[in-house]
């Protein structure tokens, strides 16, 4: 197989040198990016252009062959012999800005085009052209070079003689790898029941180029099922990267697990996790400008040291390894993981790197590479999440707290001008939510973006890109880039804005604040382009039904395949009750609060144990907690709480300890932390309550998402409010059967669950439900589970 290699990444990896200044890095999304290219491409257009030309050359090292690949954004041909070429780069900054090394980074990408076109049609010279857009002020800058063949031939032979190295350690590597894979078995004695079913999908999704929908329900063995086919197609060179998309720093660990499960058996493969910038920044880097962080200072400089280091010592890059060697080197962490990712075969990392409009790795995903393919964790997940990543919002607050700290005499360069300017901002604040005011209304919708907003705003952020550069670094500098970045992401969600999308104008009358809100209801097609960077994608949940929903909402390919799994275990080992005797619709709450506090109790009387209670809000939680205290006084309870860190959440799940010698009752949120990716094995949990079907709570935003899809498709209810409250449901219940030796009860109160509305919704494994209809039909029915199911 001849390996490729872009154009871009062949630059950018040999000419870097200097610093990292993250403030130097442009905001602009590629949307916006791709935009222009086009815009200024059609003023070109004419028999003797052409645009976006794919270029390539095979270049022989290490006795194998490479294809340099790349798409030169024009190239004019006046006459036979006669060829320009442009290379057109966008950012926010001045041109007078760049850096040196970022223009050696532009023109050496055109040079390499240069030299490609030059060799296929024989030229001794050609015309190279760079044209810079600056998109806060549209002004155009186009510099003109020429060339001759020779030097661009010299200068080509140079970035393959430096790169070179490292096209032959990829190579050692990739033999390596592919040897140890083809010698690497399922690392279980045996399949759980739908595992290789599972596995099988997964190559075949991955040799056909699909996309493929899985259900596959809690105790499948999801992560080695889908990763260990991942790996074996690896090692076939139907692909050379994987992605390993999660939502939870939980799910990136079982990852992490089993690709460390493999190895154990011999697998030569380098997988990296990539961690939150926030996360993973040295302690003593926080706050500090990028001009006086050692750790940026000459990062260039220090890189493929520290890269050559890193890869010829470890296989597993985990955030530990990488903080480790990037002290050595004096790196930034985040910066260097991103770095060690170009030469990692499995990459685990959030959706956002993936699929976030504003942060997404460009690194990979800027052209489709059918070299990527991609496993989606938890893909139920990405519904909500999606919807997030591609809205924005703005409020008038930050415009008012700049304005007062403006007016401390110790602050601000040019104060005065700042204050005059942030003053507009907040008069076109005020001028959107005028008729909220003038009608006293909370809040009102439209379907039409807010152009004469966003106007004003990309004329506040012109002149903060102006008027930052003079300024020292204090807590109001702060203050105006926490703005400046809300107010560049706003506007970049705003350059994506279409009929998918709704303004949300919300004014509260007694702190006087003005917010603006660009809603994304229907992400869909967003998804479906970051899918198509790669070759195919698997997206999997233990909760995925309806799966037409999911395919729906989740990319809406319409060539996607679905596969669901029954469970491994016994359905004789869960017993799903449903209390038809119970209704905890908001009206009827109060009034049927002893009814559940009282089959609360019977289920916990039913087996010493631990048990988790589900509820719809806090609020709900605490008014039965309260009530369940006074009615059992001696039963041991404890409850999540929200915001909870890292070392609160460890303590809440280090109670529910093996065998206990009395009950512990935990009470939860349904969708919270404890509602799913926790994994309490055996006797740590032996029941579970779900209080109510888990609808959201009633909101203008799940409102419109219902609007919405009521016209796309009539299944507006369903989508904003049953169908994510259904999924809460089902992962809460979950939690209970993680292994062959569980067993438990899932008792469910509210009558609702008895409607076919409901029952049709239930997973395979949950059809043997019983609808109880009193407490003492409950009280029976949990005795005779208890007999049935004796350890």
């Amino acid at each position: 197989m001849t390996t490729k290699i872009g154009v871009r990444e062949l630059v950018e990896f040999v000419l870097r040198s200097g610093d990292l200044n993250a403030r130097q890095n442009s905001q602009n999304t590629a949307a916006q990016g791709a935009r222009i290219h086009r815009q200024l491409q059609k003023k070109h257009a004419a028999d003797n252009y052409q645009r976006e030309v794919y270029l390539k050359r095979t270049v022989h090292m290490n006795g194998q062959d490479y294809v340099i690949d790349g798409r030169a954004d024009g190239i004019y041909q006046t006459d036979k012999q006669n060829y320009r070429i442009e290379e057109i780069k966008t950012s926010d900054n001045d041109f007078g800005e760049l850096t040196p090394n970022t223009l050696t980074l532009y023109w050496g990408q055109v040079k390499v085009y240069g030299y490609f076109l030059m060799e296929d049609q024989n030229l001794d010279e050609i015309t190279l052209q760079l044209i810079y857009y600056q998109t806060t002020t549209e002004q155009i800058t186009q510099t003109d070079k020429t060339f001759t063949k020779k030097e661009l031939k010299d200068f080509f032979q140079s970035l393959i003689d430096d790169y070179e190295f490292w096209l032959v350690l990829r190579e050692e590597w990739h033999q390596k790898r592919n040897a140890s894979i083809k010698q690497v078995t399922f690392p279980f004695p045996e399949y759980r029941a739908g595992q290789r079913e599972l596995a099988v999908a997964v190559y075949k999704t991955i040799v056909l180029q699909k996309r493929l929908f899985v259900e596959a329900p809690t105790g499948t063995g999801k992560t080695i099922s889908t990763l260990f086919p991942a790996v074996k197609a690896l090692g076939e060179d139907k692909i050379q990267r994987v992605f390993y998309l999660t939502a939870k720093q939980s799910t990136r660990h079982v990852a992490e697990e089993a690709v460390q499960l493999l190895s154990q058996q011999g697998l030569q493969l380098k997988s990296i996790t990539l961690t939150a910038k926030d996360k993973i920044i040295f302690p003593e880097e926080v706050d500090v400008a990028p001009d006086k962080n050692p750790y940026m200072l000459g990062y260039y400089d220090r890189l493929k040291p520290a890269l050559q280091d890193l890869l010829e010592n470890e296989n597993q890059l985990t955030r530990t390894v990488i903080e480790t060697y990037a002290r050595k080197h004096q790196l930034d962490p985040f910066e260097f993981s991103l770095d060690a990712s170009l030469f990692a075969d499995v990459i685990i990392c959030d959706y956002n790197y993936l699929f976030d409009p504003i942060v997404y790795l460009q690194r990979f995903f800027s052209e489709p590479d059918k070299d990527n393919f991609f496993l989606i964790d938890e893909a139920h997940n990405l519904v909500s999440r999606s919807r997030d990543m591609y809205s924005a919002e703005l409020t008038s607050g930050a415009t008012s707290q700049l304005i007062q700290l403006a007016k401390e005499d110790h602050f601000a360069i040019e104060k005065d001008n700042l204050v005059k300017q942030t003053r507009k901002l907040k008069r076109s604040f005020t001028a959107v939510t005028k008729e909220l005011r003038d009608t006293k209304r909370a809040e009102e919708t439209s379907q039409a973006p807010l152009d004469k907003f966003n106007n004003s705003l990309n004329h506040w952020l012109e002149f903060i890109h102006d008027w930052l550069p003079q300024q020292p670094d204090n807590s109001f500098t702060t203050a105006v880039l926490n703005l400046y970045f809300s107010g560049l992401t706003y506007l970049k969600i705003a350059d994506l804005y279409n009929e998918t999308y709704q303004t949300l104008l919300q004014y509260d009358e007694a702190t006087k604040l003005s917010t603006i809100k660009q809603l994304c209801l229907d992400p869909s097609a967003f998804l479906d382009q970051s899918l198509k960077k790669g070759a195919g994608a698997v997206l999997f949940s233990a909760t995925l039904s309806p799966v037409d929903y999911y395919q729906e909402v989740l990319g809406n390919d319409e060539t996607s395949l679905a596969f669901q799994l029954p469970s491994p275990f016994s359905a004789t080992k869960q017993a799903i009750m449903i209390a038809q005797y119970v209704q905890t619709t908001y009206q009827k709450r109060a009034a049927n609060l002893t009814k559940i506090v009282m089959s609360l109790g019977q289920l916990i009387q039913g087996k010493k144990g631990n048990y988790l209670f589900f509820f719809p809000s806090y609020s709900y939680l605490e008014t039965v907690y309260a009530a369940f205290q006074t009615a059992y006084p001696d039963i041991e309870l404890t409850k999540q709480v929200s915001a909870m860190t890292d070392l609160e959440r460890q303590s809440f799940l280090a109670q529910f300890k093996e065998s206990p010698t009395q009950s512990l009752v935990g009470f939860c949120v349904l969708g919270g932390i404890f509602a799913e990716g926790i994994d309490l094995k055996g006797s740590r949990l032996i029941g579970v309550a779900i209080v109510s079907v888990g609808l959201p709570g009633l909101s203008t935003e799940r409102n419109l998402v219902r609007d919405y899809f009521d016209h796309k498709n009539g299944a507006g209810f369903q989508y904003a409010y049953q169908l994510p409250g259904m999924n809460h449901v089902l992962q809460a219940a979950g939690r209970l059967i993680r292994g062959s030796k569980d067993a438990g009860p899932v008792l469910l109160l509210d009558q609702r669950f008895g409607s076919s509305r409901y029952t049709k919704l239930f997973p395979s494994h949950w059809q043997r439900y019983q609808r109880v209809h009193t407490l003492e039909q409950l009280s029976k029915s949990l005795h005779d589970f208890w007999q049935n199911n004796q350890s």
